[in-house]
């Protein structure tokens, strides 16, 4: 049957490949560590209590017309608040825009600044912008990234490509390695985009500046978030925020997201939004109002969704650094923030026990699925080159106990190849 043509050269999702593999293994009656979905566990990782008793309250409350194109007032209200407390970005109600979800906020912001043609410069590995330029038909510019930079982007990466660009793509801590930009590698990057807007003319339009920080709420350590507009303020009318609670609250499938930036952009992004029909539901938007601004609620819930996480992460990271230490051809960079650990497993023309000979990243992981029923993502699913033998972990479905489980069985796994 004939479909747009569009439809028909869109390339799915890669990580729904692997789900799908993983599922056919359970539904065999395995039992798989999948860290593959950059998903919670709700029975691992449930949402606040007070934010799930304020939802069945909205509900009870009868809560269930069209929210407002923008979003409720009052949400919008709280996020200014939360933003300002929380990481001292000054935005009015007016200059933020909630849907359903981040992602909403990601499309609209390509379809507020990108025209088919333009160029869109974003780092590999990172999530979804190829797939977000196929729907624009926009030009993707993937700047590969080297793990000796903890796969972020640097502005001597970046500068070569950002001429003529319509919009500049990052995001701290990244999805999918779970690493961040240090302070003055920001800065750089910042710098560069104000110079490069200083060649344009007022006809043309500027580089706009999308800075995805979803995870900015789950850091660890001493590693602190840094954002363009605190860094630079003269940004402020080219950067789009990309925010929202589903990261930091493991709500998820609770479906609200917020994006902040100058009035302008926004005001077209809720237009778009709006046709696309994609709001928060109501009754967790007026929830969501009422619980960001809890501050002693949201601090304890975050300590301990934190110190979870970076447990798992940890483990991980030790077990990888163990086999690394006894001769396996693998390596970890240590947890900074989100809920992904960066792996190395390099074993790129190994020979499993049956014959078969692991050609790249793809092979390399549906072998670990079989033999130690463990579930990562490639980067290839972010970007790179099917040889780059680097993978994303995310420990959000997995128990800490999983994970330290698992890598016994990753041991025994890489032994068998020759």
């Amino acid at each position: 049957m004939k479909v747009s043509a569009l439809a028909e050269n869109l390339r799915g999702s890669e990580i729904i490949k692997i789900a799908g593999e993983i599922n056919e293994l359970k539904r065999q009656g395995q039992n798989i560590a999948n860290l593959t979905i950059g998903d919670y566990d709700s029975n691992i990782y449930p949402i606040p209590d007070e934010l799930k008793q304020g939802i069945v309250d909205a509900y009870a409350d009868n809560q269930t017309n069209y929210p407002p194109a923008d979003g409720v007032l009052l949400l919008r209200e709280s996020v200014s608040t939360f933003l300002k407390k929380r990481l001292g970005l000054d935005y009015k109600p007016n200059q933020i825009l909630i849907s359903g979800g981040s992602r909403p906020l990601i499309y609209s912001t390509y379809l507020a600044v990108v025209d088919e043609g333009d160029k869109v410069v974003f780092p590999a590995p990172s999530w979804n912008n190829n797939h977000y330029c196929d729907l624009l038909k926009a030009q993707a510019v993937m700047v590969q990234t080297k793990p000796e930079n903890n796969f972020m982007p640097t502005a001597d990466e970046l500068r070569p490509h950002i001429k003529g660009a319509a919009l500049l793509a990052l995001c701290s801590p990244l999805n999918p390695t779970g690493t961040m930009f240090h302070k003055k590698d920001l800065e750089e990057i910042c710098d560069m985009v104000i110079a490069e807007n200083k060649t344009r003319t007022a006809d043309q339009k500027p580089l706009y500046f999308l800075y995805d920080q979803i995870y900015s709420q789950l850091t660890f350590g001493d590693n602190q978030h840094f954002d363009p507009v605190t860094l630079r303020p003269e940004l402020k009318d080219y950067v789009i925020f990309i925010d929202g609670a589903s990261k930091c609250f493991a709500a998820t499938g609770v479906r609200v997201g917020w994006g902040f930036g100058p009035v302008g952009v926004i005001d077209n992004m809720k237009a778009i939004v709006g046709h696309m029909g994609a709001w928060a539901p109501k009754a967790e938007q007026v929830a969501m109002a009422k619980y960001i601004v809890e501050d002693d609620k949201v601090n304890n819930y975050l300590d301990t969704l934190k110190g979870r996480v970076q447990a798992s992460l940890n483990a991980l990271h030790k077990g990888f650094q163990e086999l690394k230490a006894d001769g396996f051809s693998v390596d970890s960079i240590a947890p900074m923030g989100a809920i992904y650990l960066t792996l190395k497993i390099d074993y790129s023309g190994k020979t499993t026990p049956d014959g078969t000979v692991l050609k790249d990243s793809a092979d390399i992981n549906f072998y670990l699925i079989k033999e130690a029923k463990i579930a990562f993502v490639p980067f290839s699913a972010f970007g790179t080159d099917d040889s780059v033998n680097w993978f994303r972990a995310s420990v959000g479905a997995c128990t800490f106990q999983d994970i330290e489980q698992a890598i016994p069985r990753i041991r025994v796994a890489l032994s068998k190849l020759v």
